[in-house]
């Protein structure tokens, strides 16, 4: 009989234990781990990281300068040896990239979560680097500014600085404004040669159309005199570059010893109207072909070579 009563009791103990709520939420318990992150890549690859990475080797000077203007340089650990901004940077193990050859003992012995390819590397180059089982996400250049917000976004998915890509997009689309804002009453678009390389005078290279410089110029108010080549990067040659005749030159190759002295010294040149009017400029080149936040500087620079009378 006491053996049925205890056999009883149990049953009642169990039957109301199933009754029971369930605990609540508030209820201490283990500590969550960070969500994985997936996102697919430029190449159309699903990276999947199980938390924001923590060791990065970026593989590109402009994915360099967008890590460190989302806060995460601190995360970085290695760099391609053109990555020179901010100075910080130049600090860190380089591991190669000139000829685009990287050396890839170094990048594994980093030891990095993820490496930060761009379009700077090709496919090749990246399996290579996933079959010594590295995890690498390739950041495709963007078309347009809209599309270089974008890879703020995306990067500070993966280092976890979603805050600071927020604030950061919303102060160059604000700054972006403003210059449009302060050009909206122009009368007039001045012409503008963008000199990339004239190691021959007689055919420099020049930005065409579709690339970062040609949009920045219109968008600061002016007409990229190479808006009708027939390719992005292209020669334009004297004669044409006489017969349009622009208001402004601008040398991105200054880096390369070229000033406007020995530009207007170059037979023929003393013609143009940008060399009467003595209105060629330096021109830092990073500001506008590294897809970085430092492209609305360059837009700033642009806007008030152009249209200084817009911003007195």
């Amino acid at each position: 009989m006491k053996l049925k009563r205890s056999l009883l009791s149990i049953l009642v103990i169990l039957i109301l234990a199933a009754c029971q709520p369930a605990a609540s939420a508030s209820a201490p318990g283990p500590t969550p781990t960070a969500a994985a992150i997936q996102i697919t890549d430029g190449l159309g690859r699903v990276v999947t990281l199980p938390g924001p990475a923590q060791r990065i080797v970026s593989l590109a000077p402009s994915n360099t300068e967008i890590l460190y203007a989302l806060g995460a340089g601190e995360q970085v650990v290695g760099r391609d040896e053109f990555s020179d901004y901010p100075a910080q940077a130049k600090t860190l193990p380089s591991v190669g990239g000139s000829m685009g050859k990287y050396s890839l003992e170094t990048i594994v012995s980093l030891k990095p979560d993820l490496v930060l390819a761009a379009g700077v590397n090709t496919p090749e180059q990246v399996k290579s680097l996933e079959n010594l089982g590295l995890t690498v996400f390739y950041l495709a250049n963007p078309a347009d500014l809209n599309g270089l917000y974008t890879n703020l976004e995306t990067v500070a998915r993966l280092t976890g600085k979603g805050p600071q890509a927020a604030e950061l997009v919303k102060s160059l689309q604000g700054r972006v404004s403003e210059i449009e804002s302060r050009l909206s009453k122009i009368q007039s678009r001045p012409t503008v040669y963008y000199e990339l390389d004239a190691t021959d005078p007689s055919k420099p290279y020049t930005s065409g159309p579709g690339t970062f410089v040609d949009q920045l110029i219109t968008l600061a108010g002016g007409k990229n005199i190479a808006g009708d080549l027939s390719s992005s990067w292209a020669q334009i040659s004297q004669e044409d570059l006489l017969v349009k005749n622009p208001d402004i030159i601008l040398l991105g190759d200054a880096a390369y010893g070229v000033t406007p002295q020995s530009l207007a010294e170059r037979p023929g040149w003393d013609t143009l109207a940008a060399v009467k009017d003595n209105r060629i400029y330096v021109f830092d080149d990073n500001l506008v072909s590294r897809p970085t936040p430092r492209m609305v500087d360059g837009l700033e620079t642009l806007a008030k070579i152009i249209h200084p009378e817009a911003f007195k």
